[in-house]
C-alpha cells in the first residue's frame, strides 16, 4: 500500500493538493484608498471563509495598473496568486502604452466579473460651476487654466472624451491613483476630477467638494440630487469602468471553476452586494466565457475610445 500511495504521488504530483493548499495573493493595481482596493478588502474576508485559507490584499499600485497585471502574469498558474483587474490595465494599458508589460487578451485566465463602477463629474467649491454645462462654460472662459487630476485611466480617457465633446481645453495632471488626486483636489491644487465615489464621498457629504454630474446614463441613488451626463447635455460614454479576477494563463481547470464558482456566490449575498453598493460599485458576476467575452468587447472598446478622443501613446 505505501509503494502504491508513493507511486501514485509521483504521478499526480503537486496537481493531486487539493486547492488552496495556502494563503491567496490578490494584487490590487492601485493604491490603499482607492475604489478598487475597498472592493476587494470588502470580497476578502468572505472569499477567505469560502476557499478556507487567508486572502491576503496587496497594494501594488502604478503605470495604470500595469505593475501588478504584470506581476501576475508571471506567477505559478496554481490559483495561488490572483489580480482584481480593471479596465485600466486590460482594456487601456495595451492601446496607451507601446510596450506594455504582457498581452492583455492571452497571459491571463479572466476568473469572474466582479462589477462596475460609478464615476463623477467633481469640482472643487472654488469653480464658479454648479451644473456641468456652468462648468463648460467657465472652462471656454479660462482655456489652458482649468487644471483636473486623474488617478487612473478610466478618469483620463472619460476626460479626454469630456473635454473633446464639450470642446473644451483642460490642463492634465496625472497622479498613481486617485486618494491623492483627490487631497490635491481638496486644497485646490487641481480644480476638478472626474472620480469614482469611494475617495471622494466623505468629502462631497461635507461640501468640501461639489459633484456636477454621473458618467452614467442613469442618476446614481447614492447621490439622487447630481444629474447623468446624459441629462446633463452630452453623449453617453461608450466605454464602462469594470473590475474582475484574473489569475495568470493556462490554470487547472478545477482551481478557475472553484473560484468563478465561489466569487459567484459571494456577489450573491446581500450584505456583500449592500457593502459594495455603498461604495457607488455595482456587483455583477459571470460565467468564464461570459467574462472573457466582455473583456475582449471592452478592449476593443477602449481602445476606439482612445484613438478617437487623440489621447497620444507613450
Amino acid at each position: 500500500m505505501k509503494l502504491l500511495a508513493l507511486l501514485l504521488a509521483l504521478v499526480c504530483g503537486p496537481a493531486a493538493a487539493e486547492f488552496p493548499a495556502k494563503p491567496i495573493r490578490v494584487l490590487v493595481p492601485f493604491g490603499a484608498g482607492s475604489s478598487t482596493d475597498i472592493v476587494m478588502r470588502i470580497l476578502a474576508p468572505s472569499l477567505a471563509q469560502a476557499l478556507g485559507q487567508p486572502v491576503v490584499v496587496e497594494n501594488k499600485p502604478g503605470a495604470d495598473g500595469a505593475i501588478a497585471a504584470a506581476e501576475v502574469a508571471r506567477a505559478p498558474a496554481d490559483g495561488h496568486t490572483l489580480v482584481l483587474g480593471t479596465n485600466s490595465p486590460f482594456s487601456a494599458v495595451p492601446h496607451l502604452r507601446r510596450n506594455a508589460p504582457y498581452d492583455a487578451l492571452a497571459d491571463f485566465t479572466p476568473l469572474a466579473l466582479v462589477g462596475n463602477y460609478t464615476f463623477f463629474v467633481v469640482v472643487h467649491p472654488s469653480v464658479p460651476a454648479r451644473t456641468l454645462q456652468e462648468l463648460i462654460a467657465h472652462a471656454r472662459a479660462n482655456p489652458g487654466k482649468v487644471n483636473y487630476g486623474t488617478g487612473n485611466t478610466s478618469s483620463i480617457v472619460m476626460t479626454a472624451m469630456f473635454a473633446t465633446l464639450a470642446n473644451i481645453d483642460l490642463v492634465h495632471v496625472p497622479y498613481k491613483s486617485e486618494p491623492p488626486a483627490v487631497t490635491d483636489l481638496l486644497s485646490g491644487t487641481i480644480q476638478m476630477m472626474i472620480t469614482s465615489f469611494a475617495p471622494a464621498a466623505p468629502h462631497l457629504r461635507e461640501g468640501k467638494l461639489r459633484a456636477l454630474a454621473t458618467t452614467l446614463p442613469k442618476r446614481s441613488p447614492l447621490l439622487p440630487d447630481v444629474p447623468s451626463i446624459v441629462e446633463a447635455g452630452l453623449p453617453k460614454f461608450p466605454i464602462e469602468s469594470w473590475a474582475g479576477m484574473f489569475g495568470p494563463a493556462k490554470m487547472p481547470k478545477d482551481v478557475t471553476e472553484r473560484l468563478n464558482r465561489e466569487l459567484n456566490l459571494l456577489l450573491q449575498r446581500a450584505d456583500v452586494r449592500d457593502s459594495l453598493l455603498k461604495q457607488a460599485f455595482e456587483p455583477r458576476g459571470a460565467t468564464m466565457d461570459e467574462f472573457a467575452g466582455y473583456v475582449r468587447e471592452q478592449y476593443s472598446v477602449w481602445g476606439k475610445a482612445i484613438r478617437e478622443s487623440g489621447i497620444h501613446l507613450e
